[in-house]
């Protein structure tokens, strides 16, 4: 049995402490919000977020974080990633040395660009830090349906540690090296789901996501290397993976934020709609200023941005997408 501490006490959160739970593991959850944590401690439910799902007796919830902290073996970051440098700031002084650190956040931080796990690195350096990301609504995993997720870590034994602790029969664990490539996939496919959600308020069909799916993963696959990531990290879990999950399920709150924008509403308005984090709308700026930096074509990305911030309407933005300059599907292809 491991003592857990899992920081963000959201639908994410709270689902991952049921798994941890079920595995026999001593799960304390922080929240910095006190009336989210009176609830969970009294109706032992995350009644805003996952209704109908029971938490175990034996979660503890609270507010005090040094208390949470405190002699945990494995400290969980879930709070939405806005909140990912201040949240592991105030937490530095209670981690130990050589703590294992697992980012499931997903996104881009806005201004410096950086990838959650680093900034948890420069946060906290005394730990060791792991991701873990794939197709995983929490809605799903909190009910036990089963679902398949990796871990990375540049520590083989971190991804290897974090894989036993989290892994059952309905909640299969790979591990990977390729940090970047694992983070990059989960930020960018929010950007994608909302142009998915888009593409669905504004009437369009199954041909358009597809396409806008398979042109959307190669635009990640582009960055993705010119990041040092792996391609093979971005046909799996955490690339193709989680990206037809995000631009296919109700639970998606990127696609469903994608498609009252699509129906005309601004990103906010869509956000207080959805009433969660809608984290594709952070990531977005931050994915465009990388494909920039780095000098790869974005076109979807671009649209994105475009829709979200610049006024652009959306059935214009798609047109000017369908009618760039012709060119071949995978350039490096040539004929004999």
């Amino acid at each position: 049995m491991k003592k857990i501490c899992i920081l963000g006490a959201g639908s994410w959160g709270t689902a991952l402490s049921i798994v941890l739970c079920n595995n026999g593991h001593d799960v304390t959850v922080w929240s910095i919000d006190p009336e989210e944590v009176l609830m969970l401690n009294d109706y032992r439910e995350q009644r805003e977020k996952l209704p109908g799902v029971m938490v175990p007796s034996t979660i503890v919830f609270t507010t005090n974080m040094e208390m949470a902290i405190k002699e945990a073996e494995m400290v969980v970051c879930a709070v939405p990633s806005p909140f990912v440098r201040s949240t592991m700031r105030n937490a530095a002084d209670y981690i130990a040395e050589g703590t294992i650190i697992v980012d499931v956040a997903k996104g881009i931080e806005d201004n410096s660009f950086k990838t959650m796990t680093q900034i948890i690195e420069e946060e906290c350096s005394n730990a060791r830090v792991g991701i873990l990301s794939g197709p995983s609504h929490a809605e799903e995993v909190s009910r036990g349906i089963p679902t398949t997720i990796v871990a990375g870590s540049k520590e083989k034994a971190v991804a290897e540690y974090i894989q036993d602790v989290f892994m059952n029969d309905v909640f299969r664990v790979y591990t990977s090296p390729d940090v970047i490539g694992i983070e990059l996939g989960a930020s960018l496919k929010n950007v994608i789901a909302l142009a998915a959600g888009i593409v669905d308020g504004l009437g369009f069909g199954d041909n358009t996501k597809a396409a806008l799916m398979t042109r959307g993963i190669a635009e990640i696959m582009r960055l993705v290397t010119a990041m040092g990531g792996h391609l093979e990290t971005v046909a799996g879990l955490s690339g193709i993976g989680d990206l037809i999950v995000t631009c296919t399920s109700k639970h998606s709150r990127n696609r469903n934020a994608g498609f009252l924008i699509g129906q005309g509403k601004s990103y906010q308005e869509a956000m207080d709609e959805v009433k969660m984090i809608v984290e594709g709308v952070y990531s977005a700026k931050a994915a465009l200023a990388l494909a920039k930096q780095k000098n790869v074509s974005m076109p979807i990305v671009e649209a994105v941005n475009a829709v979200l911030f610049d006024g652009v309407d959306a059935r214009e933005a798609s047109v000017k997408l369908l009618m760039r300059d012709r060119t071949m599907e995978a350039e490096n292809l040539e004929w004999k």
